[in-house]
């Protein structure tokens, strides 16, 4: 009997555990098949591909993200192979099955919930012939009726053979993100969430997982990540664990981390700042809203305070990268409300912020609760919300303005020092101005086109020309600068028009050849390798202080072509 276990990943970089789970517990009975694919590949080319394995047995792992796709592929592969075995599992199917059952018709089989023991109970009665309709979360038809089995007791994950020792994995180890989950279950009741469906928190082995965490380093691996809903709800373990990964980690190796910040003792921080190498961790923290009133009515115990403290004690160590997430759309959160929750966390100038859309997902008990709130969501996958009774569908489509020049303009770190100062200078709050050039942006048509590097300084030179601020100049040469330093080598376009008069270009030579120890090149190397930019004000004081001083300076970058990074000097220069 060939068995193949397959997902559509979001993208080529992820890994599926759930089928690496699988495969490990039907062994040595059974022997699976691994393949994935992503939701980017054509339907057509994926059943082209499953056909030509002649597989007996396809298990599918379905999430919101990839649902639709998968159920168009199962159904072409039942009409090319009409004897294959269609069975799905995963978080997407486990609630409301028998809409499942009945909406595909092509899936044979659903495992409900946790599916190692169940989908190999599964292949064993298909290996023998025997009857699956008494095995415990199994869903199928039989005599066309439905037959929903309840899920099955919990297993002992203390038990659970390693998903990591299949030697056709190795050779991808370094180029894609391996998932580690050291625990099972969410000791919160969030409603938004179905980590809040389970019950308590259950550990796999301890020594297990430090065993396939060595593995995986010795084999290559670069960037794991924990999938626990909390990975710290436990001190005790958190802290064995950071210590174990402080010892033992290979130089290069980046651990990711599902973290609860308000939870997390000050003591745990300090020696993480004390202990840990810079960028060994990096933290993930759900804040979603800090509005008291509606963490309540989904259930979220959250202290703003202490989380507060968290992240700034993290960030204040410089250790750890910091990704937050918001969610817009919580029930009774407006506009203004989420106006202020967004203000709130970028106070704290997170490495990410987030923005996210509340998704009404299956089995939540929000989504049960949807008429309450007056929500109006997508009838199928990712199922997120279109408006509720606080929350118009106008301001849905102003948050993803925001969502959309956040990610390009903050998470991806183009131009730090330039929107630092646009957030604090130029407008009331971070939020106004994401709004703001958000709006613009979208006005512009350019949500809808592409853009390489220099577009995005173009553009928001653009929108800030349209605000009539007499602070233009300052941030014109911030962005000069934010361009220049992050590239390698001396660009041949830069986003702006050269206006630097050569006469004054070769006076700032002229002054460079003077002060060898600032910067020491030939002449053909100053013209081949440096760009000078005349700029109004003093950017080393600035950037020391935050306080303008306004004069004339010259700012020269030179790209070192020995280490490929460029190098900023300033000279106070007299242009008269």
């Amino acid at each position: 009997m060939h068995i193949i276990c397959t997902t559509l990943n979001a993208k080529y970089i992820h890994t599926n555990l759930a089928i690496r789970y699988l495969k490990a517990y039907a062994q040595p009975e059974f022997n699976v098949e691994l393949v994935e694919y992503t939701i980017k590949d054509p339907v057509l080319n994926i059943v082209t591909d499953l056909y030509r394995r002649k597989p007996d047995v396809i298990g599918f792992s379905c999430y919101i993200w990839n649902i639709e796709q998968t159920i168009e592929v199962v159904q072409l592969l039942k009409k090319v192979h009409p004897t294959v075995t269609i069975v799905v599992g995963g978080p997407e199917v486990s609630y409301d099955v028998a809409y499942w059952l009945e909406r595909v018709p092509e899936f044979d089989y659903i495992v409900i919930g946790e599916g190692e023991e169940t989908f190999k109970q599964l292949l064993t009665a298909l290996k023998r012939g025997e009857d699956v309709a008494n095995i415990a979360g199994i869903a199928c038809h039989q005599n066309g009726k439905a037959v929903i089995n309840p899920q099955r007791n919990k297993m002992n994950l203390a038990n659970m053979p390693s998903p990591f020792r299949f030697p056709e994995d190795i050779p991808h180890l370094s180029k894609r993100i391996t998932y580690v989950e050291t625990s099972r279950g969410c000791p919160f009741s969030c409603q938004f969430c179905l980590s809040s469906i389970e019950v308590g928190v259950r550990y796999f082995d301890r020594e297990k997982i430090k065993e396939d965490l060595r593995y995986l380093m010795k084999h290559g691996a670069k960037v794991i990540k924990f999938v626990d809903r909390t990975f710290n709800i436990s001190r005790s373990y958190a802290m064995d664990m950071f210590q174990f990964l402080i010892d033992e980690h290979v130089p290069g190796v980046v651990f990711q981390f599902e973290i609860t910040a308000d939870i997390m003792r000050p003591e745990v921080i300090q020696f993480l700042n004390e202990q840990a190498p810079a960028g060994l961790f990096r933290f993930e923290i759900g804040v979603q809203s800090t509005n008291d009133e509606v963490n309540k009515l989904v259930m979220r115990k959250q202290n703003f305070e202490k989380l507060t403290r968290t992240v700034t004690m993290v960030k204040q160590g410089g250790k750890i990268a910091q990704h937050l997430d918001l969610i817009a759309g919580l029930p009774e959160e407006d506009y203004t409300s989420f106006r202020k929750t967004f203000n709130d966390v970028f106070a704290l100038r997170p490495e990410e912020l987030q923005l996210g859309f509340l998704k009404m997902l299956r089995g939540t008990g929000l989504r049960h609760k949807a008429n309450e709130y007056g929500y109006v969501f997508m009838d199928r996958a990712p199922y997120e919300i279109l408006r509720n009774n606080v929350l118009s569908f106008d301001d849905i489509i102003r948050l993803k303005q925001v969502e959309d020049v956040l990610e390009k303009y903050w998470n991806d770190h183009r131009m730090d020092e330039t929107i630092e100062y646009i957030v604090t200078h130029l407008f009331d709050t971070p939020f106004d101005f994401f709004q703001s050039f958000g709006t613009y942006w979208d006005e512009q048509g350019w949500a809808r086109i592409g853009h390489q590097l220099e577009d995005l300084f173009r553009r928001l030179y653009s929108f800030l020309q349209t605000i009539n601020t007499d602070d233009l100049p300052i941030v014109e040469a911030l962005m000069k600068y934010d361009y220049l330093r992050n590239q390698k080598q001396k660009p041949r376009k830069p986003w702006w028009d050269e206006k630097t008069d050569k006469h004054v270009r070769a006076h700032v030579y002229e002054q460079l050849s003077k002060q060898p120890h600032l910067l020491s090149l030939t002449e053909k190397e100053l013209f081949k390798h440096t760009v000078v930019e005349m700029i109004p004000f003093d950017l080393p004081h600035y950037l020391q202080t935050k306080h303008i001083r306004r004069c004339d300076m010259a700012m020269i970058v030179y790209f070192n072509q020995t280490t490929m990074k460029a190098e900023t000097y300033f000279l106070e220069v007299d242009t008269n």
